[in-house]
């Protein structure tokens, strides 16, 4: 039995979101309102089995609290795959996941990702190659619903390689995020699974923003779980039954933040994450309160964490 088969249904699960979901935001979401799984931001192997390894690893870093989770990992070389996959159980992995459905122009350019759909060969050598390297770690992918338009016979194809779980972002890889996600047609992958491997468990991804929402989709269509992403940039609290964040006054949101700050600066003493990929959660603290706006450009100026918890103090 893997953690796709431990999980309540539906389950939700934090989306992984490069330079977003690391350890540290993971934590603050564990504190607040946990979903039922967490997945990394997305890590490469072949930079990973490279000397270029220990800038990477951060993006692998655990706590006891922000588990269980999947680490997701994206690349080209099959080899890479499979050595990466049979290091994550000893680090406390739960599982592994294949980002095979991020749109950014440079990595499509390298024949990574969402490209894959466009080299199925390829897609299916990294899928063996990591299931063969993960062991009796389960081995999911993550992917849209085609490239240019629909094609399910992408899915057809994901689903005869007995994967334990298959996340569903509605859109193509042409429609980024300018189109409503199309929950009918991630039925419609669902209905395959049916068919064609009952056992793998779908999840559906895109513009769900509340539990409610999520719950309602995860019901219509039929799924095992509903991944939301930019919700949680919305409401922190969007995985708990009954959201407390419309009310949360001014104070509370800016010690919410001092905690996510400090919390950055214990886990990463020696700069090991940039500053940009702490300010990239300003807006989600610094919001629904009169002056937020005024108050986060002067946050949003400091040079340093330690600079960026003396401005926020002068406020609380």
């Amino acid at each position: 039995m893997t953690i796709w088969d431990q999980l309540p249904r539906p389950f939700f699960v934090l989306a992984p979101m490069d330079d977003v979901t690391d350890t540290v935001f993971r934590q603050i979401i564990a504190s607040v309102a946990p979903p039922d799984l967490y997945f990394t931001e997305f890590v490469n192997v072949d930079g990973l089995q490279s000397p270029g390894r220990k800038k990477l690893m951060p993006k692998l870093k655990l706590a006891q609290t922000d588990r269980p989770i999947i680490a997701q990992l994206w690349g080209k070389t099959p080899e890479n795959f499979y050595k990466t996959a049979k290091e994550l159980k000893d680090m406390g992995y739960a599982g592994v996941d294949l980002n095979m459905g991020c749109p950014v122009k440079t990595v499509i350019r390298n024949g990574c990702c969402v490209a894959l759909i466009k080299n199925r060969a390829a897609a299916l050598e990294i899928i063996r190659a990591t299931q063969e390297g993960a062991g009796e770690l389960p081995v999911s992918v993550k992917t849209r619903l085609g490239f240019n338009e629909i094609d399910l016979t992408w899915h057809e194809l994901l689903l005869s390689q007995k994967l334990n779980a298959l996340t569903i972002h509605g859109r193509t890889a042409k429609q980024l995020s300018n189109a409503p996600a199309n929950w009918e047609m991630i039925g419609e992958v669902r209905a395959l699974r049916d068919r064609l491997c009952p056992d793998t468990k779908i999840i559906g991804n895109g513009d769900a923003m509340t539990r409610q929402q999520g719950e309602a989709l995860a019901g219509d269509h039929k799924l095992d779980g509903i991944m939301i992403g930019r919700g949680i940039f919305h409401d922190p609290f969007v995985f708990s039954l009954s959201s407390p964040w419309l009310g949360y006054s001014r104070r509370q949101r800016l010690d919410l933040y001092k905690s996510h700050i400090e919390l950055f600066m214990t886990t990463w003493p020696n700069s090991e994450r940039k500053l940009h990929t702490l300010n990239k959660f300003c807006k989600i603290y610094i919001n629904g309160f009169d002056g937020a706006k005024e108050l986060r450009e002067q946050l949003m100026n400091c040079t340093t964490a330690s600079e960026l918890l003396e401005r926020l103090l002068l406020d609380i």
